[in-house]
């Protein structure tokens, strides 16, 4: 593989880096420190009533106590009962992650902040922010969710929201703990931990095995390991380091059913690809340095660096029969577009990624103006590299004559500043901005396919501005509103096409805007309400493999407006009972429309339609989450759940008629009923029974990218996990 080096801009940066290294850690620091908290970076402070009273936006979190209770098969069974949150399912196992927030396009996540511990876990956070590695739930104790101006602390997107899934640190005392699941289709889950404090070091160890031979259509193995090590050096200076690593084998396809396959109803759990096979490894690991420099001065060092190989084969096929072509295998009814025409060859598109990156940050307590203020400032430099290679092979095979190969690298600078102003004992306010500045470069060698390389460069600059202000009424009620600026870079292989020059699609940007009240009385009711508004000047859209394209093109204006809320209501906490009786709910309105871009061509000079006040895609307007749990002093408890999403559309011309082939027409809305059944003994010791779509329910869940997928038909699991 060439390597390409500029020492000297590479000595420049650093030498930024090293100069500008005041940055701040999180959203808020903890008061108190030790080796038990040290490695866990948080996007927001605890706050047992969950009023938040200094975040000027929506936020949600989802404790451990919750997801023992949803005993969920992955992340996206979590995130659902988050107000604002569409989870668009491409597999039952979560093990490519495709979140959308407040209308945006759920496609890889790539319009979210999602990080592990406070460490983005993107393929390239700047270049290709996409989740084909998703972390596994059954390591997580918590989730974060923020969506404001919050997120101006993070980045590089600012357009959705910031999710945090958050693992164990090392306990105070020595620990272990054994978590065993299984189901039908060869369900096997296998959680092990081990930890313990010994003087000023703490450490914690734990490996994941989780597979399946058939959930739904789809098979995998996963094996992933992590470790985290504290020490406290001394009363002001702590250190922290992460080691993990994660690898997966599944028959991981884009293709799905065509519509006339759905339609004989005998098609939904079968693997129509069984010779598509992804392997994907992931090693990682980080340090975080905390060190108090005096009474009003915190800074926070955090290094990381991790490697991710992706390699998927995946078929080669045709939706109409070639007379020419010899086929492996026919499935369907052999009809056009009602069927799919398996070729004997395959295309390996191999890639591999490596991010580092480091961020200083402090944390500044002040008296400006005669007030409390803290002041969060930081700076962080990203290095990214990904190379590319597309080898052709048979549809079994392993190697094969390359056609593409290419290398994408870029450098990210950003720095923030946030001042949090405590104007009144009940009146608070922050503004603050970000920096983004992401140098790309993109280098594709010469195959027989490209008879030169081709290389360009291209930067793109941004300025986040926001702010917002919070109200306390009193210990219990806290009012919000905040702005900001929406930002994500372009993704890179969009931004530098492939003869060299700088295509048209541009930096995303909008204005976001958001008003809301969090309420908790006694420990008894939590009521979230809130309003939100984005105003795109130009939304990236997914170009999918279904429309003949792939990646992202420029989508101009669009409008997201709509509402959320969230209620969690004990009705035996609140009669003076031991046990817990909680009926709870979200409801969110979205309303999504594409704007007047002025376009009326493509960029062939064809005419196309106008997709004025149409819908953007994967936008359900209407979403509803509702539960009841029961927790009994004496261990028993039980909850049920169910996820109503409502029609959608599946692209920008809002098709409704499906088409033969599967890939476009309107989405019904479906409900799907959940529950679980668990007991546990002396604290130690928990008995499990969960069920996924209790009513059997048949629905298609997306239609993205190649084809249907049906949610999965019912599905029981059991389990314990034991601590001891």
């Amino acid at each position: 593989m060439k390597k390409l080096r500029n020492k000297g801009q590479l000595y420049k940066y650093t030498a930024i880096c090293i100069f500008s290294s005041i940055t701040i850690t999180a959203i808020a620091q903890e008061k108190e420190r030790d080796t038990t908290n040290l490695a866990q970076v948080r996007v927001v402070a605890e706050d047992p009533k969950r009023v938040f009273k200094n975040v000027p936006g929506t936020v949600n979190i989802i404790s451990n106590k919750e997801i023992k209770e949803i005993a969920p098969i992955s992340a996206g069974d979590l995130l659902r009962k988050v107000p604002g949150i569409y989870i668009n399912d491409e597999e039952a196992a979560g093990l490519r992650l495709n979140i959308g927030i407040h209308g945006l396009n759920p496609q890889r996540s790539t319009k979210v902040l999602v990080l592990e511990d406070g460490i983005p876990v993107t393929l390239n956070p700047y270049g290709e922010p996409q989740m084909y590695f998703s972390p596994t739930i059954d390591r997580m104790t918590g989730v974060e969710v923020l969506k404001s101006s919050g997120q101006l602390l993070f980045g590089p997107q600012t357009v959705g929201g910031v999710v945090n899934f958050i693992t164990a640190n090392p306990p105070t005392e020595l620990t272990n703990r054994v978590k065993i699941n299984g189901g039908k289709g060869g369900f096997f889950t296998a959680y092990g931990s081990h930890g313990n404090t010994i003087g000023d070091a703490g450490y914690t160890i734990n490996y994941l095995h989780k597979r399946a031979d058939n959930l739904g259509p789809l098979n995998f193995v996963v094996n992933e390991a992590t470790a985290k090590f504290n020490y406290k050096v001394s009363e002001k200076s702590q250190l922290g380091f992460k080691f993990g690593f994660y690898n997966e084998e599944s028959n991981a396809t884009y293709i799905g059913l065509t519509q006339t396959m759905y339609d004989a109803g005998n098609w939904d759990q079968v693997n129509i690809a069984p010779n598509d096979l992804m392997l994907l490894d992931k090693y990682s690991a980080s340090l975080v340095h905390n060190y108090k420099i005096n009474a009003n001065i915190d800074l926070q060092t955090n290094a990381f660096a991790y490697y991710i190989r992706r390699n998927w084969r995946r078929q080669n096929f045709d939706r109409v029969n070639n007379p020419d072509r010899t086929y492996e295998r026919i499935i369907g009814d052999g009809a056009d577009q009602n069927s799919i025409f398996f070729r004997e060859d395959a295309l390996w598109r191999n890639r591999q990624y490596v991010v580092k990156g480091i961020e200083p940050r402090f944390n500044i307590r002040h008296q400006l103006f005669n007030i409390d203020n803290t002041l969060k400032t930081g700076v962080r430099a990203m290095w990214e590299t990904a190379y590319e290679q597309a080898v052709t092979s048979r549809y079994d095979g392993f190697n094969g004559p390359s056609n593409n190969n290419e290398k994408r690298s870029g450098f990210a600078l950003s720095m923030y500043a946030v001042n949090d102003f405590q104007i009144t004992k009940k009146l608070s306010a922050n503004v603050g901005f970000r920096i983004e500045n992401y140098d790309m470069k993109r280098l594709i060698y010469k195959t027989t396919d490209n008879p030169l390389d081709v290389t360009n460069e291209r930067s793109v600059f941004a300025f986040i501005p926001g702010a917002g202000v919070n109200y306390t009424i009193n210990n219990e009620i806290v009012l919000f509103a905040g702005v900001h600026k929406g930002f994500a870079p372009p993704v890179l292989r969009n931004a530098i096409n492939v003869a060299g020059s700088v295509d048209f699609i541009n930096k995303e940007e909008s204005v976001n805007y958001d008003l809301g009240a969090r309420i908790a009385l006694g420990d008894y009711l939590n009521i979230a309400p809130s309003i939100f508004y984005l105003d795109f000047q130009n939304q990236q859209i997914p170009v999918t493999l279904a429309t003949a394209g792939s990646g992202f093109a420029d989508g101009g204006k669009s409008k997201h407006k709509g509402a959320e809320i969230s209620i969690d209501y004990d009705i035996a906490r609140a009669m003076g009972s031991f046990n817990s009786l909680v009926i709870g709910g979200t409801f969110t309105y979205t309303d999504a429309q594409f704007g007047d871009n002025g376009v009326t061509e493509n960029r062939a000079g064809e005419p196309i339609n106008s997709v004025l006040n149409n819908q953007l895609p994967y936008s359900p307007k209407v979403m509803i989450n509702n539960y009841v749990s029961l927790n009994l002093h004496n261990g028993l408890g039980v909850r049920v759940s169910g996820n109503y999403i409502g029609k959608q559309f599946t692209e920008r011309d809002n098709i409704i008629i499906p088409s033969s082939n599967g890939t476009t027409g309107q989405l019904d809305a479906r409900y799907l009923l959940d529950g679980n059944l668990y007991y546990t003994l002396k604290k130690k010791y928990t008995f499990n029974i969960a069920g996924k779509n209790l009513t059997n329910s048949r629905a298609i869940v997306t239609r993205h990218a190649q084809g249907i997928r049906v949610a999965l038909d019912r599905f029981i699991t059991a389990g314990v996990d034991i601590t001891f």
